[in-house]
């Protein structure tokens, strides 16, 4: 029984081994009737790759598909206003410049201010966080009215066009 069992192993490795061999080489029987593996010369490979490069390459030179287009920019249009981090980075940059006069590297001063911001308080955040409530509401407003002029056609109004930039 044992014998059976490794001769129908040995058929079942030799029937898989025998199929990745053929993507890779060509079959051939020899006057004996025994089956002989024949390996591909690197010529014939190599010609079939040219022969796939040459095929990608004119499939690349087709034109690709609609690109995005931009979207147009409206010169008068409110900027949103800044959060509290940045009222709070005005100020933090201003003294730590005074602290540290020899560092010029704008990556040190946000590294500094990040780990400074974080370390504060709520109560010691307060104050940024109102001043950016106010410009908030003030952009809403201003919003609101561009929104409305937009809506009603008279987009030509240069007087209030910057009303958000004091």
């Amino acid at each position: 029984m044992a014998k059976k069992a490794s001769k129908s192993k040995k058929c079942h490795s030799s029937s898989s081994s025998s199929s990745l061999a053929s993507s890779t080489s060509s079959k051939r029987v020899s006057k004996e009737g025994k089956m002989v593996l024949r390996i591909r010369s690197n010529e014939i490979t190599k010609r079939s790759t040219r022969q796939q490069r040459v095929v990608r390459s004119e499939n690349e030179r087709r034109p690709k598909s609609k690109t995005k287009k931009k979207k147009k920019f409206d010169a008068k249009k409110p900027k949103k206003p800044p959060t509290a981090f940045f009222y709070f980075l005005e100020d933090f940059r201003k003294e730590f410049q005074e602290q540290n006069p020899d560092v010029k590297s704008m990556r040190e001063v946000g590294k500094a201010c990040g780990e400074k911001w974080k370390t504060m308080t709520y109560e010691e955040k307060v104050k940024y966080y109102d001043i950016a409530t106010e410009k908030r509401a003030e952009f809403d407003r201003v919003m609101s009215e561009y929104i409305k002029r937009k809506e009603s056609g008279e987009d030509e109004d240069p007087e209030d066009a910057s009303e958000l930039d004091e």
